[in-house]
């Protein structure tokens, strides 16, 4: 019996490319390897690569994607039969450029989306511009929206009357962007989400220290979105956040990792896209 099921577990024929973005990366594909599936792995940067250097994976890419050519291609060449997309949720190009490559569905793609943390409606926002018209007139705002989006935030809180800080990723990109928002010295972190030894202290500090009535961030489900909504909800902080992008229905959606390795055993055939969404 050993035997037949390290047989069934070892050679499978499937060949698994996960577009990992998000801290939940390395734990999906160390469990797509467990069961046996043949597995690579593609990423932006080489500071994501080190998460799975001591993997058995079938290959690591790193770097964007220059074209929706480069991409098809990519796929083609390394003969992969079913992708999974578990980027960032605001990552929305390479969604997109995923959604149109796997559109006829070969191979076929699948969309990992993190669970919601606890939003109430009225405390979402649509789009950046809307902070813009909250009411944040000599409010002290923080900013945790990443540096892509930090600009038009920074824009939109002066809009409303807030003043401003930000805490933004200890990387040269975020630091020259945020500098470019017109955020320097005491209006600005620099940190990783949950660093230190008790993941949220720092974060906790930064909000004593500026007097923070007020926090935004994305809708992202990660360690960062549950960090800000436990501490506003252990605080005295209105936390605000910014709506993630809706998946698409004619993508097969999954919302935990054993969902996902359980719908992959279930269509080792092939895809039946829209057919399963919202799996835990």
């Amino acid at each position: 019996m050993s035997a037949i099921l390290m047989h069934q577990r070892r050679n499978r024929h499937e060949h698994v490319l996960v577009f990992a973005g998000t801290g939940e990366g390395p734990g999906i594909v160390q469990s797509l390897l467990d069961r046996g599936f043949r597995v690579s792995v593609s990423v932006v940067s080489q500071a994501a690569a080190r998460g799975f250097a001591a993997m058995s994976l079938q290959g690591l890419h790193v770097g964007a994607f220059p074209s929706q050519q480069s991409l098809a291609d990519h796929l083609a060449t390394q003969a992969v039969t079913c992708v999974v997309d578990a980027t960032h949720p605001f990552a929305l190009r390479i969604s997109a450029d995923l959604q149109f490559t796997c559109s006829t569905g070969h191979p076929w793609l699948i969309r990992y989306e993190r669970p919601d943390h606890g939003a109430v409606d009225h405390g979402l926002l649509a789009t950046i511009d809307d902070l813009a018209r909250c009411p944040l007139s000599g409010h002290r705002l923080l900013l945790a929206v990443g540096a892509r989006q930090l600009h038009a935030a920074v824009a939109a809180a002066h809009l409303a009357g807030a003043v401003v800080h930000a805490r933004v990723l200890p990387t040269p990109e975020a630091i020259r962007k945020a500098g470019a928002a017109g955020l320097s010295g005491d209006q600005l972190a620099v940190l990783r989400p949950g660093a230190g030894e008790r993941p949220g202290a720092l974060e906790a500090a930064l909000c004593h220290r500026w007097k923070i009535s007020d926090v935004l961030c994305r809708q992202s489900g990660g360690a960062a979105d549950g960090l800000w909504s436990r501490l506003c909800a252990d605080g005295s902080m209105r936390l605000w956040k910014l709506k993630r992008p809706h998946a698409r229905l004619d993508v097969d959606v999954v919302h935990s990792v054993n969902a996902l390795c359980r719908l992959l055993n279930a269509n080792t055939a092939g895809p039946q896209a829209g057919a399963y969404n919202g799996g835990q």
